[in-house]
């Protein structure tokens, strides 16, 4: 079991040549590490004022966290047993006409739960992201960098997993199941999941860089601030390339949006937008 291994033999693991653990299993790595730390902030004995409502709901949040840490966790062994899954499905025969139709229903089935379960990857991230605001609103003052950290972490990790969906769906050739994977990144990408990054808390950790540091959004020169809008750009390319009629409604969805980039990344997706061809 990968998530049992010391962390020296886990790393060991992930840059090894075999080709598992690879991305997917590295994104709920992130994401449980992300969690982890929005428990702990959620776990220290001082809370922001001290009151008894504050207590009550660090302790519903560091619980809820600590349940989709274990779900993380085990996000890591299903990433790689679904590779090793497609792995196994193409090395099936294909000498007779039958054979063959067993190997393409096996390797369109294995390819369904490599999309699903960097899916799930994604999802779960995002409930932490959401779990999270109560600890940037009610958690330590002096834990504002541990929040801001475990905000990074598993933002990346969920934009990680959606790299892995995205990958994977280009495979799926059964349109029902490319509709309801489109219509679960919709409902991800479109929820207000990511909150934390508009608490106080986080903000004024950004603000804080950018006074003392001198970079844009408490970021160094070049690279990307940790926004919302942040997914916009993958969120849009993803449904794009989907080209199915349910992805072009979660685009024009998106580019409603009342924030600037999330519309325009739409925008610019629905102006390039090619229906999928049925095969």
């Amino acid at each position: 079991m990968l998530a049992t291994l010391p962390l020296p033999e886990l790393l060991d693991a992930f840059s090894s040549s075999a080709p598992t653990p690879g991305g997917g299993s590295a994104a709920a790595v992130s994401g449980a590490l992300g969690a982890s730390l929005l428990a702990m902030v959620a776990g220290l004995p001082k809370t922001k004022t001290n009151t008894p409502e504050e207590r009550a709901a660090l302790d519903e949040a560091r619980a809820r966290l600590l349940a989709l840490r274990a779900t993380l966790l085990d996000l890591v062994d299903r990433d790689a047993a679904a590779y090793d899954l497609v792995v196994a499905a193409f090395k099936q025969p294909k000498g007779t006409d039958e054979e063959k139709a067993a190997r393409k229903a096996a390797i369109q089935e294995a390819m369904r739960v490599a999309a699903e379960v960097p899916l799930e990857t994604m999802r779960t991230c995002a409930e932490a992201l959401a779990a999270g605001r109560a600890v940037a609103e009610h958690g330590n003052a002096s834990a504002a960098s541990d929040v801001g950290v475990a905000t990074v972490t598993l933002t990346s990790a969920m934009q990680g997993a959606m790299f892995n969906v995205t990958t994977n769906l280009d495979s799926i050739t059964d349109q029902a199941v490319t509709d309801r994977i489109v219509t679960a990144v919709k409902e991800i990408v479109s929820a207000p999941l990511q909150s934390i990054l508009l608490s106080p808390m986080v903000r004024g950790l950004m603000e804080s860089s950018t006074r003392r540091l001198g970079f844009a959004h408490g970021h160094p020169p070049d690279s990307r601030s940790v926004q919302p809008e942040a997914f916009a750009t993958p969120a849009a390319e993803l449904l794009g390339r989907i080209g199915t009629p349910e992805a072009r409604e979660a685009l024009e969805s998106l580019a409603r949006s009342p924030l600037t980039a999330i519309a325009s990344a739409a925008r610019g997706a629905l102006d390039r937008f090619e229906p999928r061809r049925e095969s």
